[in-house]
């Protein structure tokens, strides 16, 4: 499993005005990983999690092994990490995973890689059915990230759509998302995170 980590203070730069200031914004894109990250790990059929940094020093907890991303932007971070785990584990599928999931239960993510391992590759769109979460291959697939703007068209061009629970369609990147993120129920770490003296408009209008 491939998760892409941009580094702080540049991470989630649409929530930095929402929260009490640059520490409490730090502590809410590093809680928001964490829990992803816990989702992934407990899914039974994830081997292993890699995390691709954009540059080194990335803080980055949990993770089997951390890359360091030569090109730039996240789709080539993505293909360096996918001819990574290709070279060293050539008999798995892989799967790249968004970071920004806080109410991601693994039981939604083991359920929509059960069903990609039978297709070549297999994607699945986030809740405005625009973007991207998740995106896999099949062993000695190449894995053609396209995310970006309008990602599902891309990758659904050439990849099947899965159906997926709404934690794992629902990517985290303005307050409205985060608000709507913890009605479905968010991990104990973005919980903390959120609380009110952390996070300036989560109770406002």
């Amino acid at each position: 499993m491939l998760i892409p980590a941009k580094s702080l203070p540049e991470a989630k730069s649409r929530l930095a005005d929402f929260s009490a200031d640059a520490a409490a914004h730090a502590r809410l894109v590093l809680a928001i990983r964490a829990d992803t990250m816990a989702a992934a790990r407990a899914a039974h059929n994830v081997a292993r999690l890699v995390v691709v940094a954009d540059r080194p020093g990335a803080a980055v907890d949990g993770a089997d092994e951390v890359l360091v991303q030569i090109g730039q932007g996240l789709n080539a971070a993505l293909r360096e990490g996918a001819a990574h785990a290709r070279a060293r584990w050539p008999r798995d599928g892989i799967a790249a995973l968004v970071g920004d999931l806080p109410a991601l239960r693994a039981d939604e993510l083991a359920d929509a890689l059960d069903g990609a391992a039978r297709e070549e590759h297999a994607f699945v769109a986030d809740a405005a059915g625009t973007g991207t979460t998740l995106l896999t291959g099949r062993p000695g697939r190449e894995l053609e990230p396209a995310f970006g703007v309008g990602s599902a068209v891309r990758h659904g061009a050439r990849a099947t759509a899965l159906e997926a629970g709404p934690g794992l369609r629902h990517d985290v990147d303005t307050d409205a998302d985060l608000r709507q993120a913890l009605e479905l129920g968010v991990g104990p770490a973005t919980l903390a995170a959120t609380a009110p003296s952390q996070h300036v408009h989560l109770d406002s209008a």
